[in-house]
């Protein structure tokens, strides 16, 4: 099955799994300056945030369930939009979820700063992958997926509200801290954003003699 991947998952499934070797063979303290940083400063190593950090700081996990986790959301459903999609605009795509995923967790982390909370680096490439979730679940709403955790098949189209629905709600309650959710939700908001405008639906608006391809 890997070796019929599409290559831009196949990549980004490499690339992931050959940093997270790296973290383990030489521990995260030479990664500190691409791991996302808060905007005021960090408690740890003295870094702060740096622009570059948007999109490294995907590429880095805080542990093996962490990558599994993400790289397994790669594999399912990063192949199917990219064989849809195409290289590029998958490419495209993944990134902005990631960078758009960052963007929100700045903002909270510094509300968060300014009530006094603690500054602690975000890693992870769970906002792109929420990203896909998203979607799949636009492109292919009717299609039949299976929860592991609960093992509960459903459509695509609500296993996004589901997931989308949970983590809002562990966001605004604290539940699992120590989570961006956040910026997992900020990972969808920018992939929705993405599609409608490449649609050419609100709020982004068609230009007469354009033409847009649909999907």
């Amino acid at each position: 099955m890997f070796s019929n991947l599409p290559p831009v998952t196949k990549t980004l499934l490499i690339l992931n799994g050959v940093v997270f070797l790296l973290q383990l063979v030489l521990g995260n303290a030479p990664f500190w300056p691409f791991m996302l940083w808060p905007l005021g400063g960090a408690e740890a190593g003295g870094m702060s945030f740096l622009p570059w950090q948007l999109v490294t700081y995907g590429f880095l996990h805080g542990g093996g369930f962490h990558l599994m986790f993400n790289m397994l959301v790669l594999l399912m459903f990063g192949a199917p939009l990219e064989y849809t999609w195409g290289q590029k605009r998958f490419l495209t795509y993944f990134l902005v979820c990631v960078v758009g995923a960052g963007l929100c967790q700045l903002v909270v982390v510094s509300w968060a700063l300014a009530q006094g909370g603690g500054a602690f680096p975000t890693l992870g490439a769970s906002g792109g992958v929420f990203g896909l979730l998203l979607a799949y679940g636009m492109l292919f709403p009717n299609q039949r997926v299976m929860l592991l955790i609960p093992p509960i098949p459903m459509k695509a189209r609500t296993l996004v509200i589901v997931l989308g629905v949970i983590e809002l709600a562990f966001g605004i309650s604290g539940t699992r801290s120590g989570v961006a959710h956040f910026a997992h939700l900020g990972g969808m908001l920018f992939g929705w954003l993405l599609i409608q405008q490449w649609r050419g639906r609100p709020p982004f608006s068609r230009r007469s003699g354009n033409n847009v391809r649909r999907f």
